[in-house]
C-alpha cells in the first residue's frame, strides 16, 4: 500500500514516469524499506535540494507508521536509461 502510493507520488514528479517502480521489502516485524526505482535525474527531483523533498515523502508516509505500527525506509535507486534496472 505504502509503496504504491510513494510510486503514484514520484510519477507526478517525474520526466519519465513510466519507469518509475516501487518495491517494498520487509525486514523485519516492524521495519520495511521501500526501494525507489529513477532515472538519474529522476532522482535527483525525487531527492530536491537538500533533501527537502524526500523528506516531505517521508514526513508523509509518518502517518502510515501510526496507522500499522511499521517503520519505513525509503531508498532511492538509479535505474539505467531505458532498461528499467
Amino acid at each position: 500500500m505504502v509503496e504504491n502510493f510513494i510510486a503514484s507520488f514520484a510519477k507526478i514528479i517525474a520526466n519519465h514516469p513510466e519507469e518509475i517502480r516501487a518495491e517494498r521489502v520487509d525486514v523485519d516485524d516492524g521495519f520495511s524499506e521501500i526501494f525507489l526505482f529513477a532515472r538519474k535525474e529522476d532522482a535527483g527531483k525525487l531527492i530536491g535540494k537538500e533533501g527537502k523533498m524526500i523528506s516531505a515523502i517521508k514526513t508523509l508516509i509518518s502517518g502510515c507508521k501510526a496507522k500499522d505500527n511499521r517503520s519505513y525506509r525509503i531508498v532511492v535507486k538509479i535505474i539505467e536509461e531505458g532498461n528499467g534496472n
